[in-house]
This record gives C-alpha cells, structure tokens and sequence, in this order.
C-alpha cells in the first residue's frame, strides 16, 4: 500500500506539470494574473541574452579557390521595446551588444607568382564588436495555453566598433579592414512561454548582410582584396529573452 501511495503520488506530480505546459485544462497565465502576462499591454519592455555565430559571404572577380572563415561562437545581450498593434502583430526594437570573431583563411592560389610569402599571409582574425539596431515585425499565431510559437523579421543596421575602416595600414600590415557600417535584413522564428514572474522566449534568427563590408587595399592588385567582388556578413543568433 506504501508503494501503491508512492506511485500515484508521482503520476500526480508528472500530470500537473504537465498540464503547466501542454494540457488544456492547466492554468493559463492571463492578463490579470502575474507579472509574465503582459501581452495588452501597448509597451513592453524586456532584455535578451544569447551567443552568435558570424559568418562572411564572398563573391569573386575570378574563380579561386573559395575563401575560408572559421566561425567562433559570440556573446549578444541587448534590450526589448515591443509595440502591440492586435493580438497577431507586435513592433520591436532590439538594441543589443554583439561581440564576435572570425578568421579568414586564404589559399595558395591567391598569392601565385607573389614570392616571399609567409604563413602568416594566408590567415587573418577579423574581430567585430557590433553596436546591433534591429526594427522587426513579429507575426504570432494564436495562444495555446501557456506558449504562442511566431514568426519574426525586419531589417538591422549595426556600428562596427572594430572595423578598422579609418586605419592607414593595410593588409600588407597584416590588417584587414571592414566598413563600420552595415546593413541587414532578418528572419527568425521562436515561441513565448508564459510563467507567473515572466515571460520567457527562445528565438532562433538568421542576419544576411546587403552591403559590401570589404575596405580594399591600397595596392589594386593586393592578393587579400583584389579579387572579392563582394564580402557581406551572414549570422545566426539564438537569443534568450525575458520580459
């Protein structure tokens, strides 16, 4: 009988945390309950956390052998303006600091016929500390229960305080440059899940550059910069949000 007890204690335990989430009949945390059911409000406001992972785009003058980058994970925290227009459509800005770190590495076949090349000619570090402004539209579906998945897009610009656009020396410096400037377009999906305290949402975004982001070298026939057509930023974010 003890054991018969336990056990029915357990299921009890499983079936009401899962009704906290999925079932129908689970509390649902309304407007008028708690601090994480915000959504009539016209503003809310909230802050994000997350890790980035950046990449470059290139397009070539001439067919080499592609460019390789080494992606690193980066760190993103940023802050939340949302605007509610109706139950399906909210208006957000998202002022964040992104902090990232590729590496480019070159084939041989950009330096043929350059004699004295050394090891260190075919790699460079391009570190970026993003001051990140995206304007995006977030599309929901209806509320189920206590999670409302969603669909999000927009366009972003960025300040790149790193870009070393403004520097006198080159790649023949071992410097490679960027525009400070950028901009991108954006488009992610993610899921609200109300708890009492606070709303939390995982969202998952893909950022595409439209800019060429490449500052040539001074030499037109530089073997890092002469054949790149175009070089633009790509870049996937999961970001944590509470509100």
């Amino acid at each position: 009988m003890k054991y018969f007890f336990s056990l029915l204690s357990f299921f009890l335990i499983i079936e009401t945390s899962n009704a906290q989430l999925f079932k129908k009949e689970k509390v649902n945390y309304d407007a008028n309950q708690g601090r994480g059911s915000t959504d009539n409000n016209l503003l809310r406001w909230g802050y994000f956390l997350g890790i980035n992972s950046y990449d470059f785009n290139f397009d070539y003058n001439e067919d080499l052998r592609d460019i390789y980058v080494k992606k690193s994970p980066g760190f993103s925290v940023g802050l939340i303006g949302n605007l509610r227009v109706n139950s399906f459509i909210d208006v957000r800005l998202e002022p964040g600091l992104l902090i990232t770190t590729r590496e480019i590495y070159y084939s041989q076949d950009w330096f043929q016929g350059i004699p004295d090349t050394k090891d260190s000619d075919f790699i460079r570090e391009v570190k970026s500390t993003y001051i990140h402004i995206p304007l995006l539209v977030k599309l929901s579906t209806k509320r189920i229960n206590n999670f409302k998945p969603f669909i999000v897009g927009g366009f972003s610009t960025a300040l790149n305080l790193s870009s070393n656009e403004n520097n006198p020396e080159d790649n023949n410096n071992g410097q490679f440059r960027t525009t400070k400037n950028s901009i991108f377009y954006e488009l992610g999906f993610g899921i609200d899940f109300y708890f009492y305290n606070f709303k939390f949402t995982p969202t998952i975004r893909g950022l595409f550059g439209i800019n060429d982001e490449l500052i040539r070298d001074e030499d037109p026939n530089s073997p890092w910069t002469s054949n790149i057509a175009n070089m633009q930023t790509r870049g996937v974010f999961i970001n944590f949000t509470f509100q």
